[in-house]
C-alpha cells in the first residue's frame, strides 16, 4: 500500500514534535525527529560555538533517510527544510506560534539570549514558511497555528483526514 510522506517544519518550540508523535500514534505512520536521528547516528559536521550546538551534516542525513522516504509512510520533524529532496514529501506543514507563546516555550528550554532572540525573529519574519515555499511546490505547503491545545487537536484531526484521503486516492 502506498503511504504519504509528511514534513512538519517551523521554528524551534512551535510544537512539531508534539504534533508528529500524536499523528504517528493515530495514523500508524513512522515518526522521525531529525535532531534525534542526528544525535543517535552522530550525523554532524563540526560545532557551532555561537549557538552552542553541533552542525548538522545535511548530506549524511539525506543518505540516512533516503530508503525509508522512498518506501513512504514517514513523518519528518525538523526546523529546516531546504536540504531535503523535493520528491520526498507529499505535503508540508509549517507550524506557526505567536511570539509571546514561543518566547515562553523557548525560555523553558533554557535557550540563551542570542538563541532566544534569533528564534523569535525567525518566527516574526516567517523564515521557515519562506524556506518551505521556496523548496516545495506552493500548493503542498500549508501553515498551521500552534498556540493552544485545541489547535493541536484540530491540526491532528485535519492532517488525519488528509492522510486518509491521500491513501484512498493513491491506492484505488
Amino acid at each position: 500500500m502506498l503511504l504519504p510522506n509528511i514534513l512538519l517544519t517551523g521554528t524551534p518550540g512551535v510544537g512539531k514534535t508534539t504534533l508528529g508523535k500524536e499523528l504517528a500514534s493515530k495514523s500508524g505512520l513512522k515518526y522521525i525527529n531529525v535532531g534525534d536521528l542526528a544525535r543517535e547516528e552522530q550525523l554532524y559536521d563540526g560545532y557551532d560555538e555561537e549557538y552552542d550546538c553541533p552542525i548538522l551534516d545535511e548530506d549524511r542525513v539525506v543518505d540516512e533517510l533516503d530508503n525509508q522516504m522512498r518506501e513512504g509512510g514517514v513523518i519528518i520533524d525538523y526546523h529546516g527544510c531546504d536540504f531535503f529532496p523535493e520528491r520526498w514529501f507529499h505535503i508540508v506543514f509549517v507550524l506557526r506560534t505567536d511570539t509571546n507563546v514561543l518566547y515562553e516555550r523557548l525560555e523553558t528550554r533554557g535557550y540563551n539570549e542570542k538563541k532566544l532572540t534569533d528564534n523569535i525573529q525567525c518566527e516574526i519574519f516567517q523564515v521557515l514558511y519562506e524556506e518551505a515555499t521556496a523548496s516545495y511546490k506552493e500548493e503542498i505547503v500549508h501553515q498551521l497555528p500552534s498556540n493552544k491545545p485545541e489547535e493541536l487537536e484540530n491540526n491532528v484531526d485535519q492532517i488525519l483526514k488528509w492522510i486518509e484521503q491521500w491513501i484512498k486516492d493513491h491506492n484505488s
